[in-house]
């Protein structure tokens, strides 16, 4: 007879293999994860797309009311930047009944030796008339000044030429002349023709050749109603004493301030008080008030578009999840675990966010730059908003899907099936 310790052991219960067969989980990798997942989606591609439609007006909505504002500023400060916010102007007081002091005629000089200075220039009012001919009123200038001006006054103030040529080298002590603006409507001159003969001008008592005229310069006024002369020329015929009356000074904008606070010891050591020094301060006021006023836009707004967008997100993946739970109970029926219903809804989570994410995050910035195009603004993209549209929704996505698939997970194939 046989021992015991031979003897067969008794055949299993079918509850014994069940809780074999249970035991025995198997695990879905990665690659399995993204496949299920995307299969969902693709089995349901509008309501997926419509689904994402709304994470993509979400993050569209962030990239344009970021994206379009810091256009519109880059566009502002450029503007403010090319108009001079980094130029002062020094000139004589002129007192009640009294007569205005001489600048030395080296003040431009002394200027640029001031540390932070990059670059200097000056005008003088030669204090002659301006005709067009013989015959008119040498008392009648129409407002108009003329001014002997260095060759590199319009790069102090952001001046361009409209048409023809400004006063260079060549032309410094040449009888040639040059209109502001508002002078050269005021005279009957709108541009030069190229091959004509050149207007000519009477200032004082000497004929000038015209063989230019400039832009407007918004924020010099008096610059577009004058008639500019080579510091030269204006010396030899028209008896200038070679004494500027405006000295301009460049200088970065955060180094103004100091500047401005030497500028006037400097170019009239005796009595400084006795100089102006100017500089656009309202464009500067307006520029350091933009950048204040859009860094707070853009925080406040961001936070807005993100509200909405991840509203939209919790709402689109909540109701999705949701109206899928009996699916869900026919793949626990099937033998899915509930790991893999909850890897399977976080994937599809994953990839129905990112889908609308980037498209929105696309449209948004395609939109942005059409329309900055149209208005000639620069195209600014802020890629911290940018991602953090991108990564807020994806987070709000995960979150928003974490919970009811879960709670799915949780529920038992009958359950789950009899969801209606």
């Amino acid at each position: 007879m046989p021992s015991d310790s031979h003897a067969k052991p008794p055949p299993r219960t079918t509850a014994e293999n069940n809780d074999t067969r249970t035991a025995q989980v198997v695990r879905l990798g990665p690659v399995d994860l993204i496949r299920v997942g995307i299969m969902g989606l693709r089995m349901r591609k509008v309501r997926a797309l419509l689904s994402a439609l709304g994470i993509s007006v979400g993050v569209a909505t962030l990239i344009l009311v970021t994206a379009v504002p810091a256009c519109s500023q880059q566009a502002l400060l450029d503007r403010l930047t090319a108009l001079g916010t980094d130029r002062l102007k020094a000139q004589p007081l002129v007192p009640a009944g009294q007569k205005a002091i001489d600048l030395p005629s080296q003040a431009a000089d002394m200027a640029a030796r001031i540390g932070p200075v990059t670059a200097t220039s000056e005008v003088a009012n030669t204090h002659r008339s301006v005709r067009r001919t013989e015959a008119d009123d040498p008392d009648d200038t129409a407002a108009l000044t003329v001014l002997a001006a260095r060759p590199n006054l319009l790069d102090l103030v952001g001046g361009s030429v409209h048409t023809g040529h400004f006063i260079d080298a060549r032309t410094t002590a040449l009888p040639t002349a040059v209109l502001g603006y508002r002078a050269a409507g005021t005279l009957g001159f709108s541009r030069l023709t190229v091959g004509a003969d050149a207007p000519l001008l009477r200032l004082g008592d000497r004929w000038f050749t015209v063989t230019g005229i400039l832009d407007p310069m918004p924020l010099d006024p008096d610059l577009e109603l004058s008639v500019f002369v080579g510091w030269s020329a204006a010396q030899h015929y028209l008896g200038f004493d070679g004494h500027p009356t405006v000295v301009y000074a460049k200088a970065p904008d955060s180094a103004i301030d100091s500047v401005k606070s030497v500028l006037a010891a400097t170019v009239y050591p005796p009595l400084p008080s006795f100089v102006s020094v100017t500089n656009p301060s309202d464009a500067l006021k307006a520029k350091l008030a933009a950048q204040s006023s859009y860094s707070t836009l853009f925080v406040a707004l961001a936070g807005i578009a993100l509200a909405v967008g991840g509203i939209g997100v919790a709402n689109t993946m909540y109701i999705s999840v949701l109206e899928r739970r009996r699916e869900i109970g026919l793949r626990r029926a099937l033998g899915a675990s509930r790991g893999h219903i909850r890897g399977q809804f976080l994937t599809e989570s994953v990839a129905l966010t990112l889908l609308g994410a980037f498209g929105g995050a696309a449209v948004g910035t395609a939109c942005t730059a059409a329309y900055a195009v149209i208005q000639k603004w620069p195209v600014v993209i802020p890629l911290g908003m940018f991602a953090a549209g991108v990564g807020a929704s994806l987070a709000v996505g995960v979150l928003a899907g974490v919970y009811p698939a879960v709670s799915a997970s949780r529920l038992t194939p009958t359950e789950a099936l009899a969801t209606t």
